[in-house]
């Protein structure tokens, strides 16, 4: 089965990684870089910040509405993900919990129609 991890932090997780210095900043894109070289993946990236976003909602009538900014709920911000090929979720989890950046790890199925 194929999950996407997504890696999510707060602006408090955000304050601890650029207030890194360099030496652990680097141990630590070293830790991901092993982490994302497991065969299992197959796919991913980073993103940029939230403030970099653009929204588009649909109002009552169905017209599109462009914005400028991160206007989806919630103070967590999503800064990559990941596609998993694993067995089962027990497996995408275990993936998830060896993550080194630490923050939120949101795992969710692939829908079936991307599976293959």
């Amino acid at each position: 089965m194929k999950y996407v991890l997504l890696f999510c932090g707060t602006a408090e997780d955000a304050r601890r990684y650029e207030a890194m210095s360099e030496a652990d900043m680097q141990a630590q894109l070293a830790r991901v870089g092993a982490w994302f070289g497991d065969s299992r993946i197959r796919g991913g990236a980073r993103l940029t910040p939230k403030s970099a976003a653009t929204t588009v909602r649909f109002g009552a009538n169905g017209a599109p509405l462009v914005t400028d900014g991160p206007f989806i709920e919630g103070n967590e911000d999503i800064g990559g993900w990941a596609i998993v090929d694993v067995a089962d979720l027990d497996e995408a989890l275990a993936m998830a919990r060896a993550w080194p950046a630490r923050g939120v790890v949101e795992v969710r199925p692939l829908h079936e129609s991307e599976q293959g």
